[in-house]
C-alpha cells in the first residue's frame, strides 16, 4: 500500500497540462529539404510532442492509483469512506478517455498535416489540432481536481501492513490505551493520520523472538458506542475488523477516566457486536491506584508496567492460536 502511496504525482489542472504540452510544441523545429517541407514536419513535431507528453502524462496518472480489486479488504473500505470508490473510478475513466481521444486526434491530424496541400493549409490543421485538444482536455478538468483531491487523501490513509497480525486495543477516553500501546511496543508508536479522528491512530510494533505484531491504539475510533455514529464514520471504524488480529479492550475500574464500569461495559458489548469474529482480551488497568478489581479480568498498571508482560503473554497465546485455527482451515 505504502509503495503507491508514494507512486501518485501531483496532477495538474487542465490548464496547467495545455499550457506545459503548448510549451514543449514551441520549441519543436524539424529542418526540411525544402521550406514547405520543413513547415510540415515542424508541425508535425509539434502535434506529435503535444499528444505524447498529454497522453504519457494523463495514463501515468491513471495507473499511479491502485486497483482497488487486487488492495485487501482494509484499504479498499477505507479509500470508499474518504474518496469513495466509485467517484474515484468514474474520474479515472474519464482521464483515461482524454488520454485515449488525444492519441487519437494526434494520429488523425498528423496524417491530415502529411497530406496538406500548402503552408496555409498545414497551419489551419494545426490551429484547429490544438481547439479540439484543448477542448478535450478541458473536458476532464473536474476528473483531474478530483483525482488530486483523492491523492492527498489517500496519502493521509494510515501507513499499516493488513498482512502482519494487529492488536488492535480499545476503550474509552482515559483509560490509559496509550500507556499500554506504548508499554508493549519495542520502539516508540508512530502516529499516522485515520479518517474521522483528530489525533490519529498511534501504530507501535512488538517484537516477541523472530514475530513482530502491530499494536494499534484507537483515538476517535473504538471509544464509544458505535450506534451513535452515521453511516460514513462507521464505515471508517468497520474498516478496522480487516486489520484487526485481537481486541484488547481496556476498562478502568477506578472510574477516574470519567465513564462509569456499566458504561465502559456497554460499549465493550457494542464493539464486541460490531467485531464477531475477532476474540477480545478484556483487561483492567490503574492497579497503582489500589483498585481491587471486578472479576476474573487481568489487572495491570500501564503506568507502572505491573502486569503488562503477563498480558502480553496472553496476547501472543491468543495470537498463536489464530494462526493455528488459520493453518488448520488450509485445504490439505
Amino acid at each position: 500500500m505504502t509503495d503507491w502511496k508514494r507512486r501518485i504525482p501531483t496532477i495538474m489542472t487542465s490548464q496547467e497540462l495545455i499550457d506545459r504540452a503548448f510549451a514543449r510544441a514551441s520549441r519543436a523545429e524539424v529542418p526540411g529539404a525544402a521550406p514547405f517541407d520543413s513547415v510540415k514536419k515542424t508541425n508535425i513535431a509539434k502535434i506529435n510532442s503535444i499528444g505524447d507528453m498529454t497522453v504519457t502524462t494523463l495514463l501515468k496518472y491513471v495507473r499511479a492509483f491502485p486497483r482497488m480489486e487486487k488492495e485487501d479488504e482494509f484499504f479498499s473500505q477505507l479509500v470508499d469512506v474518504v474518496v469513495g470508490l466509485d467517484d474515484l473510478k468514474k474520474a479515472l475513466a474519464s482521464i483515461k478517455w482524454g488520454a485515449e481521444k488525444t492519441s487519437h486526434l494526434q494520429r488523425m491530424y498528423t496524417h491530415k498535416v502529411k497530406k496538406a496541400p500548402t503552408i496555409d493549409a498545414v497551419a489551419k490543421i494545426t490551429r484547429e489540432f490544438y481547439g479540439r485538444f484543448s477542448s478535450v482536455v478541458k473536458q476532464v478538468d473536474k476528473d483531474l481536481l478530483f483525482a488530486q483531491k483523492a491523492r492527498d487523501a489517500l496519502k493521509q490513509l494510515p501507513s499499516v501492513d493488513p498482512d502482519v497480525p494487529t492488536i488492535v486495543i480499545a476503550g474509552y477516553p482515559n483509560v490509559g490505551k496509550s500507556q499500554l500501546t506504548e508499554g508493549i511496543s519495542t520502539a516508540k508508536p508512530a502516529i499516522a493520520p485515520y479518517p474521522f479522528t483528530t489525533k490519529g491512530i498511534q501504530v507501535g510494533h512488538l517484537t516477541r523472538g523472530w514475530r513482530t505484531y502491530q499494536v494499534v491504539d484507537t483515538p476517535g475510533l473504538l471509544d464509544r458506542e458505535l450506534e451513535e455514529r452515521n453511516a460514513i464514520e462507521l464505515q471508517a471504524v468497520l474498516a478496522l475488523k480487516y486489520l484487526a488480529t485481537v481486541i484488547v479492550f481496556v476498562f478502568d475500574p477506578s472510574e477516574t477516566c470519567g465513564y462509569t464500569m456499566e458504561r465502559q461495559e456497554a460499549l465493550l458489548e457494542s464493539i464486541r457486536a460490531s467485531f464477531p469474529d475477532i476474540p477480545f482480551i478484556e483487561v483492567e488497568n490503574k492497579v497503582d491506584l489500589g483498585w481491587g478489581g471486578t472479576g476474573n479480568r487481568p489487572r495491570i498498571s500501564a503506568s507502572t508496567g505491573e502486569g503488562v508482560e503477563e498480558l502480553v503473554e496472553m496476547i501472543e497465546a491468543m495470537l498463536k492460536e489464530k494462526r493455528m485455527q488459520r493453518m488448520d482451515e488450509l485445504p490439505r
